[in-house]
Parts: C-alpha cells; sequence; structure tokens
C-alpha cells in the first residue's frame, strides 16, 4: 500500500504525511520541484522532470490496487481510478468508477466554455476549514479500504 501525492499546489500534503504515518504507509510527494525535504523516513520526494503531466505519468504507472492517490487532475485520477486505485480529490472527494467519467466529461466542458469566453474567470471557491477536515476523514477511510485490498482481505 503506497500514498501518491500530485505534490505541485496539494493544500493538504502535511494532512496525508500525518495519515501515512499513522498507517506505516510509504508516501510519495511528485512534483516538479520546490518540495521541502521531509525528515520522515516514509516520505519520499520525487522531482520529474519539466514538462507537461510528467508528474501525472509518474503517479499513474505506478498507482494501483491497494494504493490511495490524492489529486484535483481529473484525467490522472480517472487513469489512476482505471489501474484500481482510490482516489481522492483534496476537498475529500472520493473520485472512483462511478464517478470519474462525470468528472472527466465536466472538466472538458469547462475548458470549452473557458476557450470560447476568454473573459470567463476560473476559479471556485477558496480551500476551506471543512474542506481540510473532510479530506482528513476521507483519507483514513480510503487507506483503511486500500490496506484491507492490499492485505487480500477486501473489496
Amino acid at each position: 500500500m503506497a500514498l501518491y501525492i500530485d505534490a505541485d499546489a496539494c493544500p493538504v500534503k502535511s494532512e496525508a504525511e500525518r495519515v501515512a504515518t499513522r498507517h506505516r504507509a510509504r508516501m510519495y510527494l511528485v512534483s516538479n520541484g520546490g518540495l521541502r525535504p521531509s525528515q520522515n523516513p516514509l516520505i519520499e520526494i520525487v522531482i520529474v522532470p519539466e514538462g507537461p503531466d510528467v508528474a501525472d505519468k509518474w503517479i499513474a504507472d505506478r498507482a494501483e490496487k491497494g494504493d490511495v492517490v490524492v489529486t484535483a487532475d481529473i484525467p490522472l485520477a480517472a487513469r489512476c481510478v482505471e489501474n484500481g486505485a482510490r482516489v481522492l480529490k483534496p476537498n475529500g472527494e472520493a473520485l472512483t468508477q462511478a464517478n470519474v467519467g462525470n468528472a472527466l466529461a465536466t472538466r472538458d466542458l469547462m475548458t470549452d466554455l473557458r476557450a470560447a469566453d476568454p473573459f470567463r474567470q476560473g476559479g471556485g471557491r477558496a480551500f476551506s476549514r471543512a474542506d481540510r477536515s473532510n479530506f482528513l476523514n476521507a483519507l483514513e477511510t480510503e487507506m483503511r479500504r486500500a490496506a484491507q485490498e492490499a492485505s487480500g482481505h477486501g473489496s
């Protein structure tokens, strides 16, 4: 069981580290750079070369059943779900076989709308304390489920 964090602009890295440590799970912080090293022996900082989707490819090539991935990137989430990994957005929302297709379609629609209207400003609401709390609860649940999967006792 491993925890993969799409670390560029991820607001819940420290929360994820606490949960990974509690579960004694290996955690990979994958980024193009700019991350502080961790003294935690379970945490591995992975610096990938600059380029579009290089961090995403690194994670998607490794995440599998029994692993958990944290990302706000919907195409990466879809690839990881397809590989059998459990996926959470930083706000705690789980992306699964049942909803990742809709999330991908919505993302594509919003991309098209922004392209058609250059004055449309993106951005949603700010990341809140409630989002952080929801993430912690959801990550704890998913780590338990992933541990059961990894041991062959889960769904």
